[in-house]
């Protein structure tokens, strides 16, 4: 009778803080569309232009973290969260992010277990690096790893959680001095 009641608890507690999470996130608009091709062409645009940090990590570390992100999704998570949270706070917050078009996490967090982000350390092959872990990541086909904290995905809600990760990071960064939009 406890763990029932202290389950439904925390099943209260998830959906406050989900409804609460949802409405606090930004309702700005995305750089460019919430698809891979269109972060893909902005990927594109951006390599022309000179970027920097307006806080948190420098652009190559930003560019270093999405690229393991995308390549984990195909290779697998050096950590994963506990089963219990990926199958229940996980879900209910990429349901958050993907209802509202918008992820907001910190933004100067690494994923757990992965190695530093220091290579490489120049901006235009980080962001070469990122360019080809999408492209591979569109190649693909086959079954995807789990997510260290979203668990399962299929291939179409993956892309989009690599697009607004890539999304909420590109919010720190300016090019050409310009917020990118």
């Amino acid at each position: 009778m406890q763990r029932r009641h202290l389950l439904g608890l925390l099943g209260v507690a998830g959906l406050g803080t989900a409804a609460t999470g949802y409405w606090r996130l930004p309702l700005a608009a995305a750089p460019a569309a919430l698809t891979l091709p269109a972060a893909m062409q902005l990927l594109e645009r951006l390599a022309q232009a000179s970027l920097h940090s307006v806080a948190g990590w420098p652009p190559a570390m930003v560019f270093n973290h999405c690229a393991q992100s995308v390549d984990y999704s195909i290779d697998g998570y050096p950590q994963l969260k506990p089963a219990w949270f990926r199958h229940t706070a996980g879900p209910l917050a990429f349901s958050v992010f993907a209802a509202r078009g918008a992820m907001r996490h910190p933004l100067d967090e690494a994923i757990p277990g992965a190695p530093e982000l220091n290579e490489p350390g120049e901006v235009r092959v980080a962001l070469a690096r990122l360019q080809l872990a999408f492209a591979r990541f569109a190649a693909h086909r086959g079954r995807l790893a789990a997510h260290f904290a979203y668990g399962e995905l299929s291939h179409d809600e993956y892309a989009l959680a690599h697009v607004l990760h890539l999304y909420n990071h590109l919010a720190l960064l300016r090019a050409n001095g310009q917020p990118i939009a």
